[in-house]
């Protein structure tokens, strides 16, 4: 007869304690659950708060968010302006160097194509418009406060695309002045800007190169060193964002948005399911080892909602967990970070095609082309912070005649996709350097 072990609470808390301790994506998804519950007994909707009352809980709960991700911010430049010149020079003794650059440039304008037009296809075969009144549509248009972004009919569009205005884009793409480009977080132009200099870096001979080289390389480290201090708090991070975000958004109004909700997680799901076919035909990689490798990182874009504010952490997950080569994570994440944006691409072609089913309108393959031609030239050095997807959005609405104001409707749910939208932009960028790293 077996003898039972008895296990005191004392033990089990000990080894309950020792496992969220040891692991960040267990704390994160606790932070997460429980600032979920907190946010949503704090939303004003439900009685138990004040709305007055409730804003002020969630702003002291939300600190270290914010304190988190300005932390973040902080060294993006830096590290963006680092890593991409330093994994030039790693790579420009390789042979092949110069068309690693071209190709990674070919992947991301592929994909980001990929993504919306895959959520054009699903927006337009579901119909997930078709499910509102154009009556009702309009009252809570008229009903809402005017989003706090340019969406001023009668100022033309500056993201847009038009053969008057196609060279003035390109032109503009140089930087003037690289440090004004830094401190107005003009993000494309800081790549154009460091992929240059890495060329140039590359090109001279070591003992030229080698003091700027190593400069860069110290940057670069000081940089992974302040993020591995700020991940002690991202699950307090994590539990005060949620919260405030939970608090405040409300219930949605209208239940025909559960269709446009849907649409766009299964157009991301399709992403999702993509991108580990790529893994295992390109990279010749387990898709599922994979996530699990990168479940701590997808957690906290999913948190955040900024890949930008990831980016550290997916050179480390990429470098630690993938093993992949450091010179190929350091040029290509910050690079996708920047310009590859496959969720957000998605969720605008769904979004679009969404609205002008809701107004009634029809769009034809003109519009409909404007529309994947506009959503890549805006996504290109769009930084990837909260909400950037929205003023895409209405970029785009504008160019095919789309009332913006539209945008109103599905504000109160953007919060969400805009997490989940994140989560799939980082595991993008993951793909891709597994990619490139057994290509190159």
């Amino acid at each position: 007869m077996k003898k039972r072990v008895k296990i005191s609470s004392d033990t089990l808390y000990l080894e309950l304690f020792t496992l969220i301790r040891k692991k960040l994506w267990l704390q994160i998804l606790i932070g997460f659950l429980l600032g979920a519950g907190c946010g949503i007994l704090l939303n004003p909707g439900n009685g138990l708060a004040a709305a007055e009352t409730s804003n002020i809980i969630v702003s002291w709960l939300a600190i270290p968010g914010h304190i988190f991700l300005s932390l973040i911010q902080m060294i993006i430049i830096p590290l963006i302006f680092s890593s991409i010149i330093v994994g030039l020079v790693s790579n420009s003794n390789k042979p092949g160097a110069g068309k690693t650059g071209l190709w990674i440039g070919i992947y991301f304008l592929c994909s980001t194509a990929i993504a919306i037009t895959w959520g054009i296809f699903l927006a337009e075969k579901i119909n997930p418009g078709g499910y509102i009144d154009p009556n009702a549509v309009n009252r809570k248009v008229t009903a809402e406060t005017r989003i706090k972004m340019n969406t001023d009919d009668s100022q033309p569009s500056e993201t847009g695309i038009s053969m008057g205005s196609f060279p003035d884009k390109i032109i503009a793409i140089i930087p003037e002045n690289p440090f004004e480009s830094m401190v107005n977080g003009s993000m494309f132009q800081v790549v154009i800007f460091s992929l240059i200099i890495g060329v140039a870096l590359g090109s001279l001979k070591q003992e030229h190169a080698g003091p700027l080289h190593n400069l860069l390389q110290a940057t670069q480290k000081v940089c992974m060193r302040v993020i591995s201090g700020v991940m002690y708090i991202a699950p307090f991070a994590v539990f005060g964002l949620i919260a405030k975000s939970l608090a405040q958004s409300g219930k949605a109004v209208i239940v025909g948005l559960g269709g446009y909700v849907g649409t766009v997680l299964l157009g991301l799901l399709g992403l999702t399911v993509l991108y580990g076919c790529v893994l295992i035909v390109l990279a010749r990689r387990n898709p599922f080892s994979v996530l699990n490798q990168c479940k701590e990182l997808l957690l906290l874009a999913f948190s955040t909602s900024s890949s930008a504010a990831v980016m550290p952490l997916s050179i480390k997950t990429a470098n630690d967990q993938l093993k992949i080569d450091p010179a190929k994570s350091q040029l290509v994440i910050p690079i996708g970070a920047t310009i590859n944006m496959d969720g957000t691409a998605l969720y605008q072609g769904v979004a679009t095609v969404f609205l002008a089913q809701a107004y009634g309108l029809q769009l034809d393959i003109h519009q409909l082309v404007i529309v994947v031609l506009t959503a890549i030239s805006a996504s290109i050095g769009t930084p990837g912070t909260p909400g950037v997807g929205i003023v895409i959005l209405s970029v785009i609405l504008k160019d095919i005649g789309v009332p913006p104001a539209g945008i109103a409707l599905i504000i109160g749910v953007d919060r969400f996709l805009d997490m989940t939208r994140t989560a799939v932009n980082v595991m993008g960028d993951i793909t891709a350097t597994a990619v490139m790293d057994r290509w190159r």
